[in-house]
């Protein structure tokens, strides 16, 4: 699996329509009511990656495998979700399983779909998502201060440490500013125990979807509601990912030709699922590897920076365990030559030991011994 991404929205912005078109099914039910989804509906996809099916080509494989991305659809967020307004503790909860949240903001216009909240406005949109994501971790601080602070009171210096994290956690979340905002100001120490001890919700990096009308494509230039989150992302350094979850939902049931024939009709170059996946990739810092032969050619995902022995343990512990060196070559050196056994006569494949970080588009022989 690549990772996980949650897809959060208020009501009636598109959110459902878009997870059905992304997952190409009709698993999640989309309405023009709120609470259309309760229990969040989950699609796997195939990453799409044209380097995968050419070496597949190339070495003559009987199998090939790709690597996935789970799209997780999160029912719609309402103001005081985090006291249990609409269905919100539930949704919330949800929050918390995925590696990333797609947030999607309503930048159409329609009077036949009605906004919960009265009126299009997107960053008040976003603005109700992060609040009832910073109540809930709130309350979970605060939840765990209560313990902590007896415990410290006595001395104990691990209980000293966390009470420093949970306080400089608590004074940011209280000045309604999420968490993902103030990494750096946190220092390391605290942001692990934040992600990795407390599952904070506002600490997952978030990308922007905005969802336009057909009649804003193909990049919604010129809609001032895509402006305003375009800049809302630059301050926070986070992705934008422009979409017609309309069309994008036409596309869903049609061959390979009558798709690119309606992509070539709004000027679309690639479905939107191809630009969600590849922000996604680059918000959580992934890449993919690939492993070939006449048995099976199959991608990998794995964190920018693993190093050899690691990602081979991706395929089996034993490798990780028992590994002796990494067979190496790029996939943009592998397409010159278009053949393993021609990419090692020229000298082209590399031995590479356990310090090597895997790159992307590595092609990988692990040698192991167990």
């Amino acid at each position: 699996m690549g990772f996980n991404l949650g897809i959060v929205g208020l009501p009636n912005v598109g959110k459902s329509t878009l997870f059905n078109a992304l997952t190409q099914t009709a698993k999640a039910q989309a309405a023009n009511y709120p609470f259309c989804t309760i229990e969040p509906n989950v699609g796997v996809v195939e990453v799409p990656d044209e380097r995968l099916y050419r070496i597949a080509e190339l070495e003559r494989s009987k199998k090939i495998t790709p690597t996935f991305i789970e799209f997780v659809d999160i029912a719609g967020l309402v103001r005081g979700a985090s006291k249990g307004e609409g269905l919100g503790n539930q949704f919330l909860s949800h929050i918390r399983e995925v590696d990333a949240i797609a947030m999607v903001l309503r930048c159409f216009e329609s009077p036949d779909v009605v906004h919960v909240e009265g009126d299009v406005n997107p960053l008040r949109d976003a603005d109700i998502i992060d609040i009832e994501l910073i109540a809930k971790d709130l309350e979970s601080v605060n939840k765990r201060l209560e313990r902590v602070e007896k415990t410290a009171k006595g001395g104990d210096r691990k209980a000293k440490e966390e009470l420093s994290h949970l306080k400089s956690i608590k004074a940011i979340l209280e000045n309604l500013e999420p968490l993902r905002r103030h990494r750096e100001e946190l220092g390391e120490e605290a942001w692990r125990y934040a992600t990795k001890e407390l599952f904070l919700l506002t600490t997952k990096p978030i990308m922007y979807i905005a969802n336009i009308g057909e009649e804003d494509l193909p990049e919604g230039e010129g809609n001032p509601h895509v402006e305003k989150v375009k800049e809302r992302a630059e301050q926070e350094k986070a992705p934008v990912v422009v979409v017609c979850a309309q069309i994008e939902s036409q596309m869903a049931g049609l061959s390979d030709e009558d798709r690119r024939e309606l992509l070539e009709a709004y000027g679309l170059k690639e479905p939107g699922l191809n630009k969600v996946i590849r922000e996604g990739y680059r918000l959580l810092n992934l890449i993919t590897f690939f492993t070939a032969g006449e048995k099976e050619t199959r991608a990998w995902t794995v964190v920018k920076g693993t190093k050899a022995p690691k990602a081979a343990g991706k395929i089996h512990s034993d490798m990780e365990r028992g590994f002796i060196a990494a067979e190496v070559i790029n996939y943009r050196d592998y397409i010159q030559v278009r053949s393993m056994t021609k990419a090692k006569e020229k000298g082209l494949v590399r031995l590479e030991g356990k310090d090597y970080e895997i790159e992307d588009g590595d092609i990988v022989y692990f040698r192991f011994n167990v």
